[in-house]
């Protein structure tokens, strides 16, 4: 029979997992990461606005292109889309208004893999390694962390079936290197845009942030690190009690 603290632990850890789990989740589709915003939005109105979001737009838009749009649209990025805010009324021969809407253009899978280089949109200036597997990896290490979540619940669920609580380690494991990836995906995307602008240092009247959905894979990271510290704790020191009361009951 499994001792009350025991079972306290595994629910509190199960909903600390489902917790970092939603937010994980949240993060990684939503577009806030990191936004832009500039000091003189009227200028996304006038002529020289609209050239800046259209050529965002275009599928031949590289990394100076788009990053310079979001500078001047307060743009915001995630890992899959960047979006900018542009007025409603779009046309050339529409007069300036101040109906502003968000339009957004998602990264696809070969811009994932793309070569960052050393002057951004320069082709010529040579590939930047560091910023390049640093862009990878913040694509790749969120959807590591959530299958080992996954992963880690189903071994759960069949310790659930089996009335055993020891496979609750190796669920505390993987929560614990979910746990790791989250940890170094926040530092992957912390590092490149640091890199980022260092090369494109933000103009005066343009600043940026951190948004809430980097926060949110930030708070995911240390509730996964929880959970897995109380599955691990759970399995060992019930195991233990228990190896002690046969041995007591032998005797």
């Amino acid at each position: 029979m499994m001792d009350n603290r025991f079972a306290t632990a595994l629910v509190i850890a199960c909903v600390l997992s489902l917790i970092s789990t939603i937010y994980m989740a949240a993060s990684i589709g939503t577009d806030f990461w990191y936004e832009y915003h500039t000091l003189s939005p009227a200028e996304n109105v006038s002529e020289a606005g609209r050239s800046i979001w259209e050529e965002f737009f275009s599928k031949d838009a590289d990394e100076k292109t788009y990053t310079d749009a979001l500078f001047r649209c307060n743009g915001t990025v995630g890992l899959w889309r960047r979006c900018i805010t542009v007025p409603k009324n779009s046309h050339w021969y529409s007069p300036p208004e101040n109906d502003m809407t968000t339009n957004c253009i998602s990264f696809s899978l070969s811009d994932q893999f793309m070569e960052k280089y050393i002057e951004p949109g320069n082709h010529n200036s040579g590939t930047d390694l560091n910023r390049t597997y640093l862009w990878r990896l913040q694509f790749l290490l969120p959807f590591v962390s959530i299958g080992l979540m996954c992963f880690g619940a189903l071994i759960g669920l069949c310790a659930c079936a089996c009335r055993s609580l020891y496979p609750a380690i190796a669920t505390g494991v993987l929560h614990f290197l979910a746990g790791l990836c989250t940890l170094g995906l926040v530092g992957c995307y912390v590092a490149g845009i640091e890199l980022l602008h260092k090369k494109l240092p933000l103009p005066d009247d343009v600043r940026g942030e951190f948004s809430w959905s980097f926060c949110l894979a930030c708070v995911s990271a240390p509730l996964q690190f929880m959970a897995a510290a109380l599955f691990i704790w759970a399995a060992r020191t019930n195991r233990k009690e228990f190896t002690l009361l046969k041995a007591y009951r032998v005797a």
